[in-house]
């Protein structure tokens, strides 16, 4: 049966478009670009190389699949360079940049802040400065951005959503690792990864995949903000356990913006907690479990515990069951002064259309990084690091609700991966870093994820805890920052023994 003049034209149409597809994958190719810099760590000044670009990812037909966008620092003057660590860093969303935890802490420059408050970014126009709390002086840095933030992006003809996702994310960029690692002759160095907040889970996936498809055991991973078990952050009907381990946090919040009682401002802010901690494990915990059987005097005790801790009135308590949603939080914790608290950083404040809202309009302490990093981070790679493209930095895109998490009728837990890991590599450290007013990852939920990972006593001994009194991006906080490297210097140092 003849063709149609139609299906002549569409199958005309359909090489021309496969052959234009196949040009464009022929062009595909790495683009790096080296530059020479100095930085001064501990009044100590030396010279780095920054290695900036893409990798192409090919699978193994040699099908271009992805370009994944980098930023490497390399210490000048190493004899032998696999002696030297290796850290891989990634932020998390799913959908952010590298840029945060890139420009507020570890690399050699940083965003300026309020370096004397609460981290609040000054007026536009920003600047970059030394950064002398980088841990450059320890270990070379590698900045990996997934497909689909920065600059990476798939392949012409690839789909992005074959990157979005728990398994797959882990596939790319322990591909990306791997790929690094063999082009620049660094199997011998110790390694590490370092993630923030959905970066964590990335970073404990990675562990296994790592180790598991490529056999590469790593030295240690440092956990920023951390979320492995997404139980205890998913406020869904039927599940108590975020009420339980966000409320420590919501009364640090009170604590901070003075709404608990005179006695209790007068405590520190760490035997507050301490007190609150007790209550949430016992009395508040009981009384969640007992449902419609709680007997009513009980149930006026907890109601006015939670008011003394929260700063929510007891009526407000009563008429979410007691059990205050964290984006309901952030609105009615300070509802009376029209104000919201941020969720990344539960000490800043905002200001909506109006006060009766269920949740806040923005999170006033995403808006207060968001300017300053974004035009950073554009300004930077163009003017320093000599790396140009008119495409759009994706400083964070939103991919969380496209994102596929790979659970059925359960919650993801890469606390197992982590525990498995441990048990094969007896060897591996970690170090996680909590911010007191962390609303996205609260610290009390960071803790009873790591006490029901049911490790031996050897294998717990290699997990440290640091604590900052700040958000969710503790590092914008100076004296955090400071604290901060103290703490991750002194783990890498541990872990290279």
């Amino acid at each position: 049966m003849s063709k149609t003049a139609e299906e002549k034209l569409t199958e005309v149409a359909e090489q021309v478009e496969a052959e234009k597809k196949k040009k464009e994958e022929e062009k595909l190719s790495d683009q790096i670009v080296e530059t020479e810099h100095e930085v001064t760590i501990g009044g100590e000044t030396f010279s780095y190389k920054a290695t900036t670009g893409t990798l192409v990812m090919r699978d193994e037909e040699e099908k271009a699949k992805a370009t994944i966008f980098f930023i490497a620092y390399t210490r000048n003057g190493i004899d032998e360079v696999g002696d030297r660590p290796l850290t891989f860093s990634f932020n998390g969303g799913p959908g952010s940049s590298s840029v945060w935890m890139h420009l507020g802490v570890l690399g050699p420059r940083r965003v300026q802040m309020d370096e004397g408050g609460e981290g609040l970014a000054p007026r536009p126009p920003y600047q970059l400065i030394n950064n002398d709390y980088s841990i450059l002086d320890r270990t070379d840095l590698v900045f990996i951005d997934p497909v689909s933030t920065g600059y990476s992006r798939p392949a012409p003809g690839e789909e992005a959503k074959q990157f979005h996702g728990l398994q797959k994310d882990l596939d790319s960029v322990g591909g990306f690792i791997r790929l690094y690692v063999t082009r620049y002759k660094r199997w011998s160095s110790p390694k590490y990864l370092i993630g923030e907040s959905y970066g964590t889970t990335r970073a404990a996936g990675l562990a296994g995949h790592l180790q598991n498809r490529y056999g590469m055991y790593l030295n240690g991973i440092m956990l920023i903000s951390v979320i492995l078990n997404f139980q205890t952050a998913l406020f869904s009907i039927g599940n108590d356990l975020p009420y339980i381990l966000f409320l420590p946090t919501y009364a640090a919040t009170a604590w901070y913006h003075k709404l608990v009682s005179k006695t209790l401002q007068r405590k520190s802010l760490r035997t507050f907690l301490n007190e609150v901690e007790q209550f949430a494990l016992n009395e508040y915990t009981l009384a969640l479990m007992k449902g419609s059987t709680l007997e009513e005097e009980e149930r006026q005790v907890i109601v006015a515990q939670l008011a003394k801790y929260t700063g929510l009135s007891t009526r407000y308590i009563e008429g979410c069951n007691l059990r205050p949603v964290i984006y309901r939080f952030v609105k009615e914790v300070l509802r009376s002064q029209q104000r919201t608290v941020g969720r990344f950083d539960s000490r800043m404040t905002g200001i909506d259309r109006d006060s009766v809202g269920e949740g806040h309009e923005y999170d006033p302490s995403f808006a207060v990084v968001q300017g300053a990093y974004s035009a950073m981070i554009n300004d930077y790679l163009r003017n320093d690091l000599n790396f140009e493209s008119d495409l759009p930095y994706e400083i964070l895109t939103g991919l969380y609700m496209k994102w596929d998490f790979g659970a059925q009728n359960e919650f993801v837990n890469v606390g197992e991966t982590l525990r498995s890991t441990m048990n094969r590599n007896p060897y591996l450290r970690v170090f996680v870093a909590n911010g007191y007013y962390d609303l996205a990852t609260p610290y009390f939920a960071t803790e009873y994820t790591f006490n029901h990972l049911e490790l031996e006593a050897e294998q717990q001994a290699n997990i440290t805890m640091g604590y900052y009194e700040a958000g969710h991006m503790m590092y914008t906080h100076l004296p955090s920052l400071q604290k901060q490297k103290e703490d991750l210097d002194q783990f890498l140092d541990g872990s290279n023994l």
